[in-house]
């Protein structure tokens, strides 16, 4: 029997970037509604950030010069919000912090270093203590978030800080997702002989919901050739990406493969050099759609996702690459010959670091187990083992 070659991991996700169509974009006001989405276009700063000097500290504003000698009196109060004024020469004014500076101070007293008696009392200070200079953090006109950068709670801070009030945001990629076999059966039917209950189109579409997906579907489809490529057009024609379960070998009741063919979407590659995912598939519609075929063994399903499903919606919204974490093997790992190996761990802080530590049950039927990880090392294929105390790549789940 001829061997069949099994493409690497990384020529995969090359593959899979290059045929991730770019999808569109739209102008939104700020909000925290957008945590999560994807800049489509750089954002510029409006206003210097600190838009004008500040006190760091509740104290007192003053020339610091003019400490050391005779208390100062106390010109005025200022708090955040009010208008700062002008210091009089030989005079002190209180602050709150996040107040503006008034014009001729020069330092803060912190209050727990000054006293009121008959005036300010305080030791010298230098000139600069304490305060928040204008633009500091960022100048008007300064780029302060490039397109592909993911909108964090902290940068949607620093967005709207800066004087934006609307931001350009890539959609939310459209994703159908298929789960093949006529052994599954809706949670909370009761079993037939020979059915289980379906999860994957459950898992995948949560993962493609926390990867900032739209799901347009997520449905089962049988054993059936007609109602394969029906489930598979409808899905193409109503979605940026199409995920699939199941059905990608050639056994006789796999109708994916051939369902896809009569639909005229074209083969990338099939078969990859991984553990799990061996029979991953990925092709494109003639529309440019993106379809991948996810082998049905629930854990594979899930680990396929994350390693090359999750690349594609990242690309579609152009986002660079980015480097996985790493950590340290708690104990030694079994390299597999010719293929790279996905392995469920738990991560646990370690004397020198977080710590992956391998589940015992590594099946790839095992979802239960499964669901008690939280990470996946990444171990390279290879003889031997990879020893405890290595550092490896890994992806969190």
């Amino acid at each position: 029997m001829a061997t069949v070659s099994l493409l690497s991991v990384e020529r995969a996700l090359e593959l899979i970037r290059d045929h991730a169509p770019r999808i569109g974009a739209a102008r939104h006001p700020i909000g925290y509604r957008l945590a999560g989405r994807v800049l489509a276009a750089d954002v510029v700063a409006t206003v210097d950030l600190p838009p004008f000097a500040t006190s760091s500290m509740d104290g007192y504003a003053v020339r610091a010069a003019e400490l050391g000698g005779e208390p100062l009196p106390i010109a005025f109060r200022i708090a955040a919000g009010d208008r700062p004024g002008v210091l009089p020469m030989g005079s002190a004014a209180g602050i709150a912090t996040g107040a503006p500076l008034p014009e001729g101070a020069d330092a803060i007293v912190p209050i727990e270093d000054a006293e009121e008696r008959d005036g300010l009392v305080a030791e010298p200070t230098t000139p600069g203590a304490c305060i928040r200079r204008a633009a500091e953090d960022v100048a008007a006109g300064q780029t302060l978030a490039r397109a592909g950068d993911v909108l964090t709670p902290a940068l949607l801070a620093a967005i709207a800080s800066a004087g934006a009030d609307t931001v350009e945001v890539c959609d939310r990629p459209r994703i159908a997702v298929l789960a093949t076999g006529s052994e599954l059966a809706a949670p909370g039917l009761p079993l037939e002989p020979g059915q289980i209950y379906e999860s994957n189109a459950i898992s995948i579409a949560a993962q493609a919901v926390r990867a900032g997906a739209e799901v347009t579907t997520a449905a089962m489809v049988i054993d059936d050739r007609d109602a394969t490529e029906a489930a598979f057009a409808a899905a193409i024609a109503d979605a940026d990406l199409v995920v699939s379960s199941g059905g990608v070998s050639v056994g006789p009741h796999d109708y994916v493969k051939p369902a896809l063919d009569a639909l005229g979407v074209r083969e990338v590659f099939w078969r990859i050099a991984h553990k799990p995912g061996k029979p991953l598939w990925f092709g494109v519609a003639g529309d440019g759609t993106p379809v991948f075929g996810l082998p049905g063994n629930p854990v594979s399903s899930l680990v396929c996702f994350e390693l090359f499903v999750r690349a594609a919606l990242v690309a579609m919204q152009g986002v660079a690459p980015r480097p996985r974490p790493r950590a340290r093997l708690a104990t030694p790992v079994r390299r597999l010959a010719i293929r790279d190996h996905a392995v469920r761990c738990r991560l646990v802080p370690g004397a020198e670091g977080m710590e992956l530590h391998a589940q015992d049950a590594q099946e790839s039927h095992l979802i239960v187990h499964a669901a008690a990880a939280d990470a996946i090392a990444l171990v390279s294929a290879g003889t031997g083992h990879t020893e405890a105390g290595a550092i490896v790549e890994y992806l969190p789940l």
